[in-house]
């Protein structure tokens, strides 16, 4: 899931923005000020930024050019300064676009997934992810066949491996414990189906914060599994 950090000093505005966006499938966060605001972007990991220029503390115009200096990431400026000169400067500052207040939430929507699509080509990231499937706070690579929790690499033998990407894969789709063997050990297997709820249950272990209340992986009792996106 993508996610977008809001640097917006107007809360009605930042809000409206929000709701647009996690419609959109997208993960926002908010911030109200400019200090806070490049405090976050520079500290963590965000695919896009949706910045103001009229904030509290530290302008958008300093906000945008002490990111740029450290961060290869789109930002978009959205201002209700619509003077050419604003726009030439910050456009010069490094912003990938502006947009002037008011504007359309759709347009702004359509705007951000143009400027992702795009910054994905070119830095090859659209190739990359996908090998990788990312879920809250549960990364498996497909690639070098890693699973990480809180970006910290956990031991998997190499069914788990594969049950759990299987599953993951095909999230919010509930699988008979006979799909399971038979996706992962083969069709011309013969062997006790009942290791599959043995190697669940040693998944949960590895990634569920309380294995008996599940995030990731619902047993629906008489059905099978299903992998919660």
């Amino acid at each position: 899931m993508k996610r977008i950090l809001i640097i917006e000093d107007q809360i009605s505005i930042a809000e409206l923005l929000k709701d647009y966006l996690e419609i959109n499938n997208f993960q926002v966060v908010i911030k109200n000020n400019g200090r806070e605001g490049l405090e976050d972007a520079l500290q963590a990991d965000y695919d896009l930024i949706l910045l103001d220029l009229m904030l509290p503390d530290i302008d958008g115009f300093e906000v945008c050019k002490k990111i740029r200096k450290k961060k290869i990431v789109p930002i978009l400026i959205i201002s209700a300064l619509g003077e050419d000169i604003d726009k030439i400067r910050g456009l010069g500052l490094g912003a990938d676009d502006y947009i002037s207040k008011p504007f359309s939430p759709n347009e702004l929507v359509a705007r951000v997934k143009a400027h992702l699509n795009r910054f994905d080509r070119l830095t090859g990231k659209e190739e990359k992810d996908r090998h990788k499937i990312q879920i809250k706070n549960l990364t498996i690579n497909k690639q070098s066949r890693q699973i990480f929790l809180d970006n910290k690499e956990i031991a998997f033998t190499t069914k788990e491996f594969e049950i759990l990407n299987f599953l993951a894969s095909h999230p919010n789709i509930v699988f008979s414990k006979e799909q399971i063997y038979d996706h992962i050990w083969g069709d011309d297997s013969y062997g006790d189906i009942a290791t599959i709820a043995v190697h669940i249950k040693k998944i949960r272990d590895k990634i569920e914060k309380d294995p008996q209340k599940p995030r990731f992986i619902d047993t629906l009792w008489g059905s099978g599994y299903r992998f919660n996106a």
